[in-house]
């Protein structure tokens, strides 16, 4: 009957018991964090992330279902592969006009 009287103060696994709870709560707002991390590859929306927006080492993220793409910027403005397809004109009524190349050459 010794043990029945025993303080409870004493008994060194009921502290462990309080250890264990409180692990159990930072797993649980651990997981709550990271399902609702926009790129969870569980969610079915599409998103799109934008890192160090304007600066040279800028990233966009876009993720569609469950394929995840990213972009990350070379720092040159403007720069790029391709030809110049022609020219565009902006008019005094705010209207465009666009003239491609190849009857830009044949106006001259």
């Amino acid at each position: 009957m010794k043990f029945l009287d025993e303080d409870e103060e004493l008994n060194p696994i009921l502290s462990s018991v309080n250890l264990l709870d409180v692990f159990l709560v930072i797993i649980a707002a651990l997981l709550i964090a990271i399902a609702q991390n926009p790129l969870n590859t569980f969610s079915a929306e599409n998103v799109t992330v934008v890192k160090n927006a304007g600066k040279p080492n800028m990233e966009v993220i876009v993720k569609e279902g469950k394929e995840i793409k990213q972009y990350k910027s070379s720092g040159n403005m403007g720069s790029g592969e391709g030809a110049r397809a022609g020219v565009a004109y902006k008019m005094a009524d705010g209207s465009m006009i666009y003239v491609p190349e190849d009857s830009a050459k044949e106006a001259k």
